[in-house]
């Protein structure tokens, strides 16, 4: 798939007080389990806050490469994944074999992905509809959900315009 755009004004962003509680829960985190913050991780978690949603490990590495030629992709690994353990990132998997990281923010409304299947683009998306019916179907069955994740596939406006010019 092709490298993921940054998220266009359209999309959700995180608001910047919850960009402060997520960093307050990872130096909780970092604390509590004694780990120093270096000036590498700290490069790659704050390239991380300020970067676009759906970041792979390697999307992230040439970003905090551009900054420090040092950083290897061990480090980048090592923190994007002490970020999900403390729960200031989402890893996610969109079928293709790779890991996404996005910033996961309890207070923040949760929201679903359509996933185009030609470009790669992933758009978040919110709607109250759709969760009001998974809440119903969960109550109908006396089932608790406590965690679900709504992906949709196909081809987004841009690869279906670009397949209608390529046949004409």
């Amino acid at each position: 798939m092709a490298r993921i755009p940054p998220p266009s004004p359209s999309e959700r962003s995180i608001t910047s007080v919850a960009r402060q509680r997520l960093r307050e829960r990872l130096d909780t985190y970092m604390a509590k389990k004694k780990l120093r913050s270096t000036a590498q991780r700290r490069l790659i978690v704050d390239t991380f806050f300020e970067g676009g949603s759906h970041l792979t490990i390697e999307d992230l590495l040439r970003e905090v490469r551009a900054q420090d030629r040092g950083i290897g992709y061990a480090t980048v690994y090592r923190t994007l994944k002490l970020l999900a353990e403390c729960g200031v990132a989402s890893e996610r998997r969109f079928g293709d074999g790779l890991s996404r990281y996005e910033l996961a923010d309890d207070d923040d409304d949760h929201h679903d992905h359509l996933i185009c299947t030609t470009c790669g683009t992933i758009t978040e998306f919110e709607e109250p509809k759709i969760e009001r019916l998974q809440e119903a179907v969960a109550v109908r069955y006396g089932f608790r959900v406590t965690s679900h994740k709504h992906e949709m596939y196909g081809v987004c406006d841009k690869c279906q315009a670009a397949e209608k010019r390529a046949s004409s």
